[in-house]
């Protein structure tokens, strides 16, 4: 059974790095100090979240819907993920419009719950 390369240390949680490459067809090892791509460093987690949103292509709504969660969890989760790779989200201006927010809320679109969460904003 083939299992994911560990990217940290299960006793100090530093970065973990790799030394050995090996062909099983051939046989061949390749030693050396290869890195990991930031996406090797994503919780398991992260990456379903990131393999999600690409497969909406970036559309929120159809990641909402995908995972059962709220726009604003969708928000948290992809500024958790810009952060674990080594980037600061961009924060945007708060152009929530009141009356948009409630004819959501009126039309079942969000529950009470997000429409609160985007009026404290």
């Amino acid at each position: 059974m083939k299992k994911n390369v560990l990217s940290r240390c299960p006793v100090c949680d530093n970065e973990l790095s790799v030394k050995s490459l090996y062909c099983m067809q051939c046989n061949t090892e390749i030693t050396g100090a290869f890195t990991l791509n930031k996406f090797n460093y994503l919780t398991k987690e992260q990456l379903s979240f990131v393999e999600i949103f690409v497969k909406n292509r970036g559309n929120i709504k159809d990641v909402e819907k995908d995972l059962s969660i709220s726009y604003p969890t969708v928000r948290r989760l992809l500024d958790e993920v810009i952060t674990a790779l080594g980037y600061k989200p961009v924060k945007q201006e708060n152009n929530v419009n009141r009356m948009n927010v409630l004819a959501q809320l009126e039309k079942g679109e969000i529950s009470v719950e997000e429409a609160t969460e985007l009026l404290r904003k």
